[in-house]
């Protein structure tokens, strides 16, 4: 099998190389390409992988190579890790939007549509060669942010997707150890949007237990979402990380105000990465990389990738259509819940009716989200206008010019329309 992974110059790919090595019987590979613009951190990435694999004996060829349609040519399978703009876009993001009292953050808010706008045109590029060049059934995994937007994107032009995130399956992970239990024996009641979900249920060997844990270890899961107990209690569920934005906005800008960015700290974390990649006698996955984030992002893949070949897996929480699946949505959305694969697709596990408020702001962020792709695909300031103000953390209009002006000026090098 070859895996072709466009983005392959990332500090991340030395974790999905630790789990392809883990995984073999898992997940056969005979040939990684790694394809990247970048030539020096393709030689160092693609150094590292070929160190890694080695000390593994795992089989697998590693080529590198900064030609999209070389490294994508007869690949089964094609994984997306893209950041358009590397970390200094990043920073842009997460920082712009506090002149006008909102939360900086690269996929949520107006950071994340400064982003969409950035990506998607250049995934679907890559889709097309993909498409002209890769094996006829080729699926693309896109683990690039926004996910659910940019998958929405491929999806829409036709192209064989899914998404992937690392959400659930970081959930499903912390509540396998909190049992004491192999992560096989859990799943979960997965369900929303990309970066905007709840865990409804915690199924350990048949048995939910998430109202015992909602009893028992209250304070320890707020902590884990960095949410007050009080509201996880009056949901009666888990919700993401990610949404402590919505929930706990205030507080977050605030601290947002007077701590570095996110990306000033992951920018600090690659240089040391890189370093460690420049030394031939690395050869295992290094500390520094857990710091990186991403956790269980190759766990994830291999588990997708492998269920894919397999029609006896079970689920995996990927994004995919809707399908009617949450029927206040259109069919063409893309959500984020459990699906099996079956019949060479993707099919979403049935879902249970959500509660109005849950319902609620899933709605309103798939409208932000569906004008947002309008925006990335065709351009405009008054798309771009429209979508900032459809977003939850926006709304009113004059945030929504001072925010789209701000956006576009950050991004003119990205937009050649922005001009």
């Amino acid at each position: 099998m070859k895996l072709a992974i466009v983005g392959g110059g990332s500090t991340y790919t030395p974790e999905l190389i630790d789990g392809f090595a883990r995984m073999r019987d898992v997940l056969p590979l005979d040939e990684i390409a790694l394809v990247d613009p970048d030539e020096s951190r393709l030689a160092l990435v693609g150094g590292m992988a070929r160190r890694m694999l080695s000390r593994a004996g795992h089989p697998a060829t590693v080529v590198a190579t900064t030609d999209l349609v070389a490294g994508v040519a007869d690949a089964d399978a094609v994984l997306v890790q893209l950041r358009v703009g590397g970390q200094d876009a990043r920073h842009s993001d997460e920082t712009w939007p506090h002149d006008v009292h909102c939360i900086g953050q690269e996929t949520t808010g107006p950071g994340g549509l400064a982003k969409a706008l950035r990506t998607v045109p250049v995934v679907l590029r890559i889709a097309d060669a993909v498409r002209a060049h890769a094996k006829p059934d080729a699926w693309i995994v896109d683990f690039t942010n926004p996910v659910g937007i940019v998958t929405r994107a491929l999806l829409s032009e036709g192209h064989r997707a899914v998404g992937l995130c690392n959400v659930a399956i970081g959930f499903q992970r912390r509540f396998a150890g909190m049992f004491g239990v192999d992560p096989a024996r859990v799943s979960l009641g997965h369900v929303g949007l990309n970066h905007l979900t709840w865990e409804r249920s915690v199924m350990v060997d048949g048995v939910d237990r998430l109202p015992s844990m909602l009893a028992d270890g209250l304070d320890a899961l707020a902590d884990e979402v960095h949410l007050a107990p009080e509201l996880l209690t009056g949901l009666g569920v888990v919700p993401s990380y990610y949404l402590r934005y919505y929930y706990a906005h205030d507080e977050v800008l605030a601290a947002q105000l007077v701590e570095p960015s996110r990306a000033a700290a992951v920018r600090a974390i690659e240089h040391e990465l890189l370093a460690l990649y420049a030394d031939p006698t690395v050869d295992e996955k290094p500390e520094a990389l857990e710091r990186r984030g991403g956790a269980f992002y190759s766990e994830a893949a291999v588990e997708l990738l492998a269920a894919m070949r397999d029609t006896a897996a079970p689920s995996r929480v990927v994004n995919l259509r809707n399908d009617g699946s949450l029927p206040f949505l259109p069919d063409d959305h893309v959500i984020e819940v459990p699906a099996s694969f079956r019949d060479g697709r993707f099919v979403a596990d049935p879902i249970a009716p959500l509660d109005d408020d849950i319902r609620g702001l899933v709605s309103a962020v798939a409208g932000y989200e569906r004008l947002a792709l309008d925006a990335a695909v065709h351009g405009g300031r008054d798309r771009v206008l429209r979508a900032m103000r459809a977003h939850p953390l926006v709304l009113q209009h004059d945030r929504a010019e001072k925010l789209t002006d701000l956006l576009l000026a950050a991004n003119a090098g990205f937009l050649p329309w922005a001009s």
